[in-house]
């Protein structure tokens, strides 16, 4: 078998409906599986955003430079906590995504190799 007959197959078989799309990835995120996971991550969100903003309001209204230095290091690490939040729940979005792929090219292989055999 050369390599215009494995072109063939694949683009015969080839189907763009069977493609991942970002509302499919945030469906599955917010389903009823990852309802704790997603519950989780906006609480600890709003701690973070609700910390950041009350250091921010805390930082100007302060008047002694090791208080200016707490503060400014609370926002910081809280920014920086939003971020990971973020982070953490996009390795996560795309996790299921990952995993759906890699069932499909199975399937696909098998799919190619049971073409081949046919042949």
């Amino acid at each position: 078998m050369n390599e215009e007959d494995i072109k063939e197959i694949i683009e015969d078989t080839y189907d763009e409906s069977k493609e991942d799309t970002y509302r499919a990835m945030l469906r599955d995120f917010f389903s009823k599986k990852m309802r704790w996971f997603t519950i989780n991550l906006y609480i600890w969100s709003f701690i973070f955003i609700a910390m950041a903003i009350i250091s921010a309001i805390q930082f100007f209204k302060a008047d002694q430079t090791k208080l200016h230095i707490m503060y400014a290091a609370i926002f910081i690490c809280c920014s920086l906590s939003i971020g990971f939040i973020k982070a953490v729940a996009f390795v996560w979005i795309s996790r299921y995504n990952i995993k759906r792929e890699i069932k499909r090219l199975e399937l696909r292989i098998a799919e190619l190799n049971e073409s081949v055999k046919n042949k």
